[in-house]
């Protein structure tokens, strides 16, 4: 899937996946020492979805995000300090500190916002598409969802809605195979085709392998140019899966859950984003491992700093606490 990808994209795209992946695992051992008081549901294990699709994406494309959001905000270009700042509660946080870890914005890269409503991701984007649509530019919706969403009826008026006007809607499904602590084999009957239910509303799907940055970067720019070619909204669905727990910084095997089990994680692990695209990067000659060692270090050299000056920030004015309350 690599060879129509140029050098400096594939670059690029382990960059990010760098950059996602060390962002939440550094965030998640801060978690552990209790400076941050709001909920955080990371993405560790997932981030080849976020980057090669946002990787695709133009910076004037809007984007709209889940409770699961950290991946989707920096890879759309929202900036670690200022999720550090907002996981701190603080001033310069993206929300300015009032929306924690689930509702991220980033307008000016175009990450509108994520929710923790199940579903609203898609209508949302639907809805900006529609927006788009009637004033007649050439930007693309994008809203980004768990596996669970397609048990939600607004998913499927939302594709339903966006089929029959024609709009310019990317719906990517991240589905880890989970539902907080409940597996798609207890909730889906066996053998779902999840893109043929799309396609029964009429729009397009693709099925890929979430877990490879560069079939997800090919996935989207194709699924780009279907609908920028105003064929209408195009479905992905992003086979990955998530390491750490549904909500917090821990495996969990080490809180006892019994729902999936280490070895069940670590042989997902074996499947790593990074690892893969490091792979390849090797075998194609583009960059050695002690290259790589070096971006990779570069990488965690500035987060620390973005985390550490984040911190040092100061709290919200509580007098402002009305400000931005509709």
């Amino acid at each position: 899937m690599s060879d129509n990808i140029r050098t400096e994209i594939r670059i690029k795209l382990f960059k990010e996946l760098v950059c996602v992946r060390k962002t939440e695992q550094t965030l998640a051992e801060r978690y552990k020492q209790q400076e941050m008081r709001t909920p955080t549901h990371f993405g560790i294990g997932q981030e080849a979805v976020a980057v090669g699709v946002c990787s695709a994406l133009n910076r004037d494309d809007v984007v709209y995000s889940h409770h699961r959001s950290h991946n989707h905000y920096l890879a759309k270009g929202g900036s670690v300090y200022g999720l550090a700042a907002e996981l701190f509660g603080r001033e310069t946080g993206c929300s300015k500190g009032r929306g924690g870890s689930v509702h991220l914005t980033c307008r000016e890269e175009g990450f509108i916002a994520s929710s923790a409503i199940l579903g609203e991701t898609a209508a949302a984007a639907v809805g900006s598409a529609l927006s788009i649509s009637m004033d007649g530019a050439k930007q693309i919706a994008g809203a980004f969802f768990g596996d669970a969403v397609l048990e939600e009826g607004i998913f499927y008026e939302s594709v339903n809605y966006a089929s029959i006007n024609n709009l310019p809607a990317l719906l990517v499904c991240e589905n880890n195979g989970f539902a907080t602590e409940s597996p798609l084999s207890v909730r889906q009957p066996s053998g779902i085709d999840f893109c043929k239910r799309v396609e029964a509303f009429g729009a397009t799907a693709l099925s890929i392998d979430g877990n490879d940055v560069e079939a997800v970067y090919n996935a989207a720019q194709k699924a780009i140019s279907h609908i920028r070619s105003g064929k209408g909204p195009f479905f992905l669905h992003c086979i990955t899966y998530r390491w750490c727990e549904h909500v917090g910084p821990f495996f969990d095997h080490e809180m006892d859950r019994t729902y999936r089990t280490k070895e069940d994680v670590e042989a997902w692990m074996e499947k790593c984003p990074i690892k893969r695209s490091r792979a390849k990067l090797i075998i194609d000659e583009i960059a050695s491992s002690d290259q790589l060692d070096e971006w990779e270090a570069e990488i965690q050299s500035s987060i620390d700093d973005d985390i550490s000056r984040a911190y040092s920030d100061p709290w919200p004015n509580p007098a402002d606490i009305f400000e931005n309350v509709c």
